[in-house]
C-alpha cells in the first residue's frame, strides 16, 4: 500500500503541483435564507448570487463556499447533506469561535473537543443539516514534545 502513494513525477511533471484552496459546494433548500444564516449566525460575507440563479458565493477571510439549490443541484447531478472541515490555526482560535457561534445561535452539534486522531475540534449544522467541521491539527504540537 505504501508503494501506491509515491507519486510518480515523471507522470505528474506536466500537472499543476500546487493547487488553489478548494471551494465546497454547499446544497441548500434556498440561497438566500442560508445565505442569511451564514451571514448573520456564522459570520461569513455574502458575495454574489440569488435562489432565482440557484447559487451564491459567501466568504470569510481565505475561505469561500458556494450555496447551491435544488434545482441547480438536479441539474448538475449534486445532491445530499456535506460535511466541511474548517482548519484554524489554534486550539485558541477553535474554542473562540465555538464561543462566538454559540453566543450568535448556531446549531451547535458537538463542542470543542480533542479527538485521538489529534484534531481539537467541534461541529455545528445549517438550516439544510450540512455541517461544518471546525478544528484545528495538534499532532505536529505532540510531535515536537516528544522529539
Amino acid at each position: 500500500m505504501k508503494n501506491r502513494l509515491v507519486p510518480n513525477w515523471r507522470k505528474l511533471k506536466n500537472m499543476l503541483t500546487h493547487f488553489p484552496q478548494a471551494v465546497p459546494e454547499i446544497p441548500v433548500s434556498n440561497v438566500e435564507k442560508a445565505a442569511e444564516y451564514y451571514v448573520n449566525v456564522l459570520g461569513f460575507h455574502f458575495d454574489w448570487g440569488n435562489d432565482q440563479g440557484g447559487i451564491g458565493g459567501i466568504s470569510q477571510g481565505e475561505c469561500r463556499m458556494f450555496l447551491t439549490n435544488p434545482s441547480f443541484c438536479q441539474h448538475y447531478g449534486n445532491g445530499g447533506t456535506v460535511v466541511v472541515w474548517l482548519n484554524l490555526n489554534g486550539k485558541q482560535e477553535v474554542d473562540e469561535l465555538y464561543h462566538r457561534w454559540r453566543e450568535a445561535g448556531a446549531k451547535i452539534l458537538a463542542g470543542p473537543e480533542d479527538k485521538p486522531w489529534h484534531l481539537r475540534e467541534f461541529r455545528v449544522a445549517d438550516l439544510d443539516g450540512n455541517q461544518l467541521r471546525v478544528f484545528y491539527d495538534f499532532s505536529r504540537e505532540l510531535q515536537q514534545e516528544q522529539a
